[in-house]
């Protein structure tokens, strides 16, 4: 009988050469982000003044199918990747499920998370380009961390502009990205006109990732060789995440394995988009049809409850409008969000490929997302992040009704990374003190009036 491995790593010579660009087999293209002055497609040199002229040209790029990984990416990723395909052998038989489950391991560099897969590529394009420092915004810590790694192997000065409740929530985030020489800003701060006219309409504002963009984006732009680098949601972040697919995909071909399910956490989508590609072009293309499942906090529900409209990425309303599933980019979570994925809006390819009826989404509340990490912790050694954990929620959701069937379908599952910066989120929980807390239809409501009103779309 073939043993079956618990993990499986792919050799060096076996790792992606290349990103791949899921726009390029999509039937529907998402629709192009608008100058927000006249409502017009952008085009690629309007974004210059953001992003690197590289990354500008990725973001609109809808049909090179396939992007060569610069060999000094490559080098970079050998430090920490290929990163492992793991079956769930105890996690399966502590549910009793006829299911195999595996999931793709993400945590193994300091970021503990997928992050650092943009973050490289995003600090060499712009080092290659000649900029003297970056600008970004992180919500739970991950993507500034990631950037700060990245950053630092390039010598680049990076300012951070943090959630301010995840800021005061994880203070070990705020000592490792300084370990890296990041500089790290509460957001809302009074350091930029955008975060003193937030301060001034609401003083005890917990912040936002939309309130962080903003605050990042005008750092950005009045700095000299600065630019903004983003860790979701664009085109180019799918993009580069999509070396998770893709190594997940040639694992499973060596195990003769295929999912019938793949589950992944929703907050930008660079997770989901990232596990999800390879098999999104095997759906598109009709060479295959699993199941694509979109797990979500029912705290920022944003595909599962979410208006498909043209929006404002940021707070302050200065960046490009793009058409997604939107909260509203005045939405705040409630402070008492533990769990990460606190973004307003959700990736626009995603959002179009939700829209199309590709992929299905589910929103899960938090306690019920830290029962799963728990379990998941016991059975498989690993404390998982919390965002990680929605996707954990869903596969294990999915486990049992395999139980219930007697079906032995295959999940994938994306395990983003690590918890063990979210320890008081976890304390929270083991202490009986984490509540679940859903916006109501008023509220959303509410988010939703604020949207841009475009002259002949909406």
């Amino acid at each position: 009988m073939k043993k079956i491995p618990h993990r499986l790593y792919l050799t060096e010579e076996q790792m992606p050469k290349q990103w791949y660009n899921l726009r390029a087999d999509m039937r529907e293209l998402p629709d192009p982000m608008l100058n927000p002055a006249t409502f017009q497609p952008v085009s690629e040199e309007e974004l210059y003044p953001i992003f690197c002229k590289q990354l500008a040209h990725q973001e609109m790029d809808c049909t090179t199918r396939y992007i060569d990984i610069p060999e000094e990416i490559q080098d970079f990723y050998k430090m920490y990747r290929p990163s492992p395909l793991i079956r769930a052998f105890n996690l399966e038989k502590a549910l009793g499920t006829p299911a195999k489950i595996y999931y793709k391991f993400e945590g193994n560099n300091t970021s503990g998370s997928h992050k650092l897969n943009s973050a490289i590529a995003q600090a060499y394009y712009a080092k290659e380009q000649g900029l003297t420092s970056l600008t970004t915004e992180t919500g739970a810590g991950q993507w500034g961390t990631a950037l700060a790694e990245a950053c630092s192997y390039y010598n680049l000065p990076l300012t951070v502009y943090m959630v301010k409740c995840s800021y005061e929530q994880k203070p070990f985030r705020k000592a490792i990205i300084e370990t890296f020489d990041g500089h790290i800003v509460a957001s809302p701060s009074n350091t930029t006109n955008t975060g003193r006219a937030i301060l001034e309409k609401d003083p005890n504002t917990t912040g936002s990732l939309g309130c962080a963009i903003s605050e990042a984006v005008e750092k950005a732009v009045t700095t000299e060789g600065c630019r903004y680098v983003l860790g979701s949601v664009l085109n180019q972040v799918l993009l580069h995440q999509s070396i998770i697919g893709l190594e997940s995909k040639t694992a499973m071909e060596m195990l003769d394995e295929y999912p019938d399910i793949v589950i992944g956490c929703a907050g930008g989508g660079s997770n989901l988009g990232g596990l999800i590609a390879p098999f999104m072009q095997d759906k598109l293309t009709g060479k295959a049809s699993p199941r694509i499942i979109a797990v979500e906090p029912a705290s920022c529900p944003s595909l599962t409850r979410g208006r498909y409209a043209y929006d404002f990425c940021d707070t302050g309303r200065v960046t490009p409008l793009a058409r997604m599933y939107t909260l509203g980019c005045g939405f705040i979570p409630s402070a008492n969000h533990a769990g990460g994925l606190r973004y307003h809006g959700m990736s626009p390819i995603l959002s179009k490929l939700y829209h199309d009826g590709y992929m299905e989404a589910v929103s899960v509340e938090q306690t019920k997302v830290f029962e799963a990490a728990t379990l998941f912790a016991k059975q498989e050694t690993i404390l998982p992040a919390p965002e990680s954990s929605h996707a954990i929620r869903a596969a294990i959701d999915e486990a049992l009704k395999c139980k219930e069937t007697g079906e032995a379908k295959t999940i994938l599952f994306g395990l983003t990374g690590t918890g063990y910066f979210d320890m008081n989120a976890y304390s929270s929980f083991l202490n009986g003190t984490m509540t679940d807390t859903i916006p109501t239809d008023e509220e959303l409501e509410k988010a939703f009036g604020e949207l841009p009103k475009i002259p002949g779309i909406q």
